[in-house]
């Protein structure tokens, strides 16, 4: 059980003395972490292991987001809890690509002032100060011609949509505007339900240690072989191919990194029963599932 604590100044010095928001890859460091140590979230919090990382999810949300995120195929890196700069600044994209260059960008004070919009701010006492605006997931993908490029994905539930919120998520979207980056919000109503709830219970599969390529070829071969069998069945004809019983972690790990790869499209609005087949679509149809991967976004 978290302590419970409210955001200081002192707090926000703590932050930065630890390094908040600095690093990239393995030694990135959220801005908010899910510790004794920083304030609640008002959503429930999750740590998920994935790429030599604890990735510190702050809401039901943000881990459906970061589901959808790890079946992108040219996912570099993924930055969550991510700090926007209060000042000018150099592009974002600097910290993964060295040659970005050194042009300066807006910062959020800047940016909210020709927004006509109120800054956030952390209130003590009779002061204010300017509090740090944070994008939920920021993906660094590899495009079609070789470069590194972001996404930003916020992950909101619908109901926290106020007015003063979508001018918030007006500040975000305008920040990485200005730097040429695609923004998304994701809200329950950009996905089906079913789909998310596939991909969580097959999450521990997905962010598992990486599977060979022998295995998550055979686990392709026997699903594509067994269009009509139940769920069960080719799992259990996986884990004899792989050896027996002691290898069913490994059968299931194959087969669903398999789909989370996007090697085996399929349908991820099946339910929870192992007596369903794994029917499986086309990949147009497979990308669609996923609104991260079709860029679907809600409006503000």
């Amino acid at each position: 059980m978290r302590t419970e604590k409210r955001f200081t100044p002192k707090v926000l010095e703590r932050f930065l003395r630890e390094g908040r928001g600095t690093g990239s890859y393995a030694d990135y460091i959220p801005w908010h972490r899910v510790s004794r140590g920083d304030p609640s979230s008002k959503g429930r919090s999750h740590l998920i292991v994935w790429r030599d990382r604890q990735r510190e999810l702050l809401s039901d949300q943000e881990w459906g987001g970061l589901n959808f995120a790890g079946l992108i195929p040219n996912l570099v890196d993924l930055a969550e809890q991510f700090p926007l700069n209060q000042e000018s600044a150099p592009h974002d994209l600097s910290r993964w690509h060295v040659g970005e260059g050194l042009k300066q960008f807006p910062g959020t004070r800047e940016i909210a002032e020709i927004l006509g919009i109120k800054h956030p701010a952390l209130a003590d006492g009779d002061q204010t100060h300017i509090w740090t605006s944070t994008t939920d997931l920021l993906l660094i993908l590899r495009n079609q011609h070789e470069r590194l490029e972001l996404l930003a994905v916020s992950c909101k539930p619908s109901s926290v949509l106020t007015e003063r919120a979508k001018e918030l998520l007006l500040l975000e979207k305008t920040y990485w505007a200005h730097r040429g980056v695609d923004w998304l919000l994701i809200t329950p109503e950009q996905y089906e339900k079913s789909v998310a709830l596939t991909l969580r219970r097959t999450s521990p599969w997905g962010f598992d240690d990486p599977a060979s390529e022998r295995e998550i070829r055979i686990a392709c071969q026997t699903a594509r072989s067994m269009p009509s069998h139940p769920y069960s069945d080719v799992i259990h004809q996986l884990t004899d191919s792989f050896g027996g019983e002691t290898q069913r972690h490994a059968a299931q790990r194959a087969l669903w990194q398999a789909v989370w790869h996007g090697l085996l499209p399929v349908d991820l609005r099946r339910g929870w029963r192992p007596s369903q087949p794994l029917t499986l679509l086309s990949v147009e149809a497979f990308a669609s599932l996923n609104p991260i991967l079709a860029r679907r976004s809600a409006c503000i």
